[in-house]
C-alpha cells in the first residue's frame, strides 16, 4: 500500500470532505440496482476542482505493480485466470468506461511483467495503446519500443520501468489539465483490479501477508471514495460510487489497532536515523473476508463489463 501520512494530506481529506457533505449527500446511500434515480439529478456541469488537492489524493492510492509486487514475494504462482480479458475492448465505447479499462488493463500488465510473461504482454500493449489513443494520452506510451523490450526476458526491469513511467506521466499530465475525473476513473480501476488479484489469490490461499493487505485497503478505499463523490453528479460516477460504497461497508468492519512504541536513534550508513517502534493489529473473520471478497468482485465485474 502506497501510504503517506501528513498533515497537509489529511487537510486535503477534510477538504474534500467538506465539499462533499455540503450538498445533499443522502444519494451515496442508494442501491442504484434496486432504485431507479431520476435523470434530473444530475447534471453535466462540472464541479469546482482543486487540481493539486485531487492530484495529491490520486497519487497516494495505487501503482500498477504495488500488489502482483507483494503476490510474487509471497511465493504465490501465476494464474493467468484471473486476467481482464482483451478480446472485446473495442466495446468500451465512453471515457468513463474506457478510462477504468485502461486502469484495469494497466495493473495486469503489471501482473505480467512481474511475473515475466513477457509473450502474453503484447497484447495488453496493443489494448492499452488502443484505449489511451481514445481518451488522447497515447503519447505518453512507446509502444513501438515497448513491444520490442516485450519480446525479450532479459528487459523485463526496462519494460516495467517504462510502463510504470508512462502511467505516472499520463496521470500527472490529466491532473495538471483539469483531467482529473479521467485521472480518478484510471487509478479506481489499476486500485481494483490489484485487489481483485490479492482476494482471488486469497480465495484460493489464506495466505497471512495478503490477507492483511486486503483489510489494509480499508483506509485506501477511504480516500478513493472522497476523490470519486467529488463527481457524483454524474449519472455514470454516481453507480460506480454506490458500487465501491458497498465494498466500503464490508472493509469497514475490519478493525486496525495500532500499538504505539517508543521511537529509537540507529545509526544507518553512517546517518542516524530515528525508527518507530509502532506495530499494527488487524482484526478480520473469515466471513468478513468472504464478504469482502464478493463485493470486490461485484465491483470488478461492474467496471468491466460492456
Amino acid at each position: 500500500m502506497k501510504f503517506k501520512t501528513s498533515l497537509s494530506l489529511i487537510a486535503i481529506i477534510f477538504f474534500f470532505s467538506a465539499c462533499n457533505n455540503s450538498g445533499d449527500s443522502s444519494t451515496t446511500d442508494l442501491n442504484v440496482e434496486n432504485f431507479e434515480v431520476p435523470d434530473s439529478l444530475f447534471n453535466d456541469v462540472p464541479v469546482e476542482e482543486d487540481q493539486e488537492a485531487m492530484g495529491e489524493i490520486i497519487s497516494n492510492i495505487s501503482s500498477p505493480v504495488e500488489m502482483s509486487a507483494l503476490l510474487k514475494d509471497e511465493g504465490i504462482e501465476f494464474n493467468y485466470k484471473f486476467l481482464s480479458s482483451t478480446d472485446d475492448i473495442d466495446e468500451y465505447n465512453t471515457s468513463f468506461k474506457q478510462a477504468l479499462n485502461l486502469g484495469v488493463l494497466g495493473a495486469d500488465m503489471g501482473y505480467l511483467n512481474m511475473y515475466n510473461k513477457t509473450g502474453a504482454v503484447i497484447n495488453y500493449i496493443t489494448a492499452i495503446k488502443e484505449l489511451s489513443d481514445e481518451l488522447k494520452v497515447g503519447q505518453f506510451f512507446n509502444f513501438e519500443t515497448l513491444k520490442r523490450l516485450a519480446t525479450n526476458s532479459e528487459n523485463i526491469d526496462s519494460l516495467m520501468y517504462m510502463s510504470i513511467s508512462a502511467f505516472d506521466n499520463m496521470d500527472a499530465y490529466l491532473v495538471e489539465n483539469h483531467r482529473s475525473s479521467i485521472s480518478s476513473l484510471l487509478v479506481t480501476g489499476v486500485w481494483v483490479e490489484g485487489l481483485y488479484l490479492a482476494t482471488q489469490v486469497v480465495k484460493e490461499n489464506d495466505n497471512q501477508t495478503i490477507r492483511e493487505r486486503v483489510a489494509e485497503q480499508k483506509i485506501v478505499l477511504e480516500q478513493l471514495l472522497i476523490v470519486l463523490s467529488h463527481y457524483k453528479n454524474d449519472k455514470k460516477f454516481f453507480e460506480l460510487n454506490n458500487q465501491l460504497e458497498t465494498l466500503n461497508a464490508s472493509l469497514s468492519k475490519v478493525n486496525i489497532i495500532e500499538h504505539e512504541g517508543e521511537s529509537e536513534m540507529i545509526e544507518v550508513d553512517g546517518v542516524l536515523t530515528v525508527v518507530s517502534n509502532t506495530t499494527t493489529t488487524i482484526e478480520m473473520t473469515d466471513e468478513q473476508l468472504e464478504e469482502i471478497i464478493a463485493n470486490v468482485e461485484n465491483v470488478r465485474n461492474f467496471i468491466i463489463k460492456y
